[in-house]
């Protein structure tokens, strides 16, 4: 097993195998992200990616689940993809789900037809970076894509047997946006109505463009009791089906999670007792990504 550069995989993927196919970001071009920075986006050939897959055979006796990193893996062609998955199927017949980032502007060159084909060969999960609801912020952070953009790849996947995760950053729209991006946010989150929901929270990356912003005093970041006020608006504006929330990546100041809507009161008393015992929230020392 081979792998270029720094590897990136969502929380929950902690114990799948990773497996490369792409390099790099396709985008790579968000003002507050660092991931793949050092990397130029490019495809795996097929015949190296089944090398990978064949040493894994070797070295694992049994794998549950497999992530297909890098970024934006689904930028890839279906068939490319496919011939992956039945390598994967037929390799690792016992893995139950194959995990992959999906750009809101990849997912929309599929068609529904292509995703069934994925999902019949292992594909169970899809994870969307929606960062902030509001255009205004999703402009300010270079995204490159618009909040309907986000819906539509949304309720693509929606049409299909495949999960869900959509994640949100906290104190992305910074002091001079924390409302609207708390109430859009939330409002576009129950229009995609994922199947989980995790929510980060900003933490500055060095030698980005969003490093840069601030240091020119265009962009004032969130203190931990204003960041908690924003969240705070974002699960009040948020009205799904059935999803599991999650506040507890490593960059938060306080952790907090429950089931969607049935929870949806106790995690906002989860929030205001946060707010109450300042003293508890997460020292930045701790904080990570």
């Amino acid at each position: 097993m081979r792998y270029e550069g720094r590897i990136f995989r969502p929380p929950s993927e902690a114990r799948s195998y990773i497996l490369q196919v792409t390099i790099g970001c396709s985008y790579n071009k968000c003002y507050f992200c660092s991931m793949y920075k050092e990397k130029s986006f490019s495809y795996r050939k097929l015949e190296d990616v089944f090398y990978d897959l064949e040493s894994a055979r070797r070295t694992y006796n049994y794998v549950k689940r497999i992530f297909i990193a890098d970024g934006n893996a689904l930028s890839m062609k279906t068939e490319y993809l496919l011939s992956v998955f039945e390598k994967i199927k037929e390799l690792f017949p016992e893995c139950e789900r194959i995990g992959i980032y999906g750009a809101p502007k990849d997912l929309l060159r599929k068609k529904k037809e292509e995703l069934d084909r994925l999902n019949a060969l292992g594909l169970g999960i899809i994870y969307l970076g929606l960062e902030s609801g509001s255009d205004k912020v999703l402009k300010l952070i270079n995204k490159g894509v618009t909040s309907e953009e986000m819906v539509a790849a949304a309720n693509l996947v929606k049409q299909t047997d495949i999960k869900l995760s959509v994640t949100a950053i906290s104190g992305l729209g910074g002091k001079d946006h924390t409302e609207e991006h708390g109430v859009e946010t939330g409002k576009i989150l129950s229009r995609m109505n994922p199947d989980y929901i995790g929510i980060l929270t900003l933490m500055v990356e060095e030698d980005t463009p969003l490093e840069k912003m601030i240091s020119k005093g265009e962009f004032l970041i969130l203190d931990p009791e204003e960041v908690m006020d924003e969240m705070k608006l974002m699960v009040e504006n948020i009205d799904v089906d059935d999803c599991v929330f999650r506040s507890n990546h490593a960059s938060n100041y306080f952790s907090f999670f429950g089931n969607l809507p049935d929870e949806k009161k106790a995690i906002l008393n989860q929030i205001d007792r946060a707010l109450k015992s300042k003293d508890n929230f997460k020292s930045e020392i701790f904080r990570s990504l």
